[in-house]
């Protein structure tokens, strides 16, 4: 098989499970904090197929793959009822955030998992992925001789890579991103009015402006402490 078209199977591959607990954490903290709404809908699951959105984990991912953006793109929102919180704002932040924070705590196990075949596969063989799939450490090591788990250590390493991106991602505070259901609660309510019917146009901002220009401000310097790790241990 092409390597690249395998590199995009890879990508795909991590980024459906990014989604599928991304999604998954939300519903278990709504359930967990009183909110069974989820949790009966069957979302507390990682099936990806209970968490699919086909504009936001379809269409974009691939418009992203093919134009050079990052891989971005979201899951279909995961439902709660407010009421049933004994404490709607914290408790509605808590679960808001537990997505994101499922993100960050996948890529934290990624790079522990890499360490580990570091140590005993040999530091070229990580190297080696981080050098095929980030272009900023192209031509950092021979690629020529590698062991046979090499490919789990690409596979990790763009789980670090889709989760620090996807935990940054979500954190803007643009509709409909969790960044913009924690600001609400801090905004007036005329200004939260028109906060909430961004819409579409929150939509465009996220993948056409946000992804291009304010990402890269705070996933680049995370995504570099990954790595000064990954090399450094």
């Amino acid at each position: 098989m092409n390597r690249e078209v395998l590199l995009i199977l890879f990508q795909i591959v991590v980024l459906v499970l990014a989604f599928s607990v991304h999604e998954a954490a939300h519903a278990y903290a709504a359930y967990r904090l009183g909110d069974p709404t989820a949790y009966m809908l069957g979302r507390v699951t990682l099936n990806p197929i209970k968490h699919i959105d086909p504009w936001g984990s379809i269409v974009m991912p691939a418009v992203a793959l093919f134009s050079g953006f990052p891989l971005l793109g979201w899951a279909k929102p995961c439902p709660v009822t407010l009421r049933n919180f004994s404490k709607m704002k914290k408790y509605d932040i808590l679960t808001t955030l537990a997505g994101p924070a499922s993100n960050l705590a996948m890529a934290l196990l990624a790079l522990i998992l890499l360490l580990v075949l570091k140590h005993t596969l040999g530091r070229d063989a990580v190297f080696a992925a981080m050098d095929i799939t980030n272009a900023a450490y192209s031509n950092m090591v021979d690629t020529t001789q590698l062991p046979a788990l090499f490919p789990l250590a690409v596979l990790l390493y763009y789980g670090i890579l889709t989760n620090v991106l996807l935990f940054v991602f979500n954190l803007i505070p643009i509709p409909p991103l969790d960044g913009s259901r924690v600001l609400r609660y801090y905004l007036s309510p005329a200004v939260e009015k028109v906060y909430d019917q961004i819409g579409f146009f929150g939509i465009i901002l996220v993948f056409f402006v946000a992804g291009r220009y304010i990402l890269p401000i705070f996933y680049t310097p995370l995504l570099a402490v990954f790595d000064a790790v990954l090399i450094a241990l």
